[in-house]
């Protein structure tokens, strides 16, 4: 599962050929969750409402990119890095 962005210990990932809708993996410490790009919306798991909040924010800056990222996994090509949050 290839890392996209790491920022303030919290991991973002996305699996080769996953399944719809498109969405990312976010790590931090005990806390998962997989995140629904378009919606910005949980589909499973939990995180706390802080780290909720800036996977949101971080999420909503990169939108395009996590887009572009879904497709290049969907077709098991290399994925592009994103800036973390600052």
């Amino acid at each position: 599962m290839p890392e996209i962005c790491r920022f303030l210990g919290i991991i973002i990932t996305m699996y080769y050929n996953d399944h719809p809708p498109p969405h990312f993996h976010v790590r931090y410490n005990q806390q998962k969750a997989i995140i629904d790009i378009e919606t910005l919306s949980i589909l499973e798991g939990q995180l706390t409402p802080r780290v909720l909040g800036l996977v949101i924010e971080w999420a909503a800056m990169h939108k395009s990119e996590l887009r572009e990222n879904w497709q290049l996994a969907r077709q098991n090509n290399p994925l592009e890095t994103i800036q973390p949050l600052e």
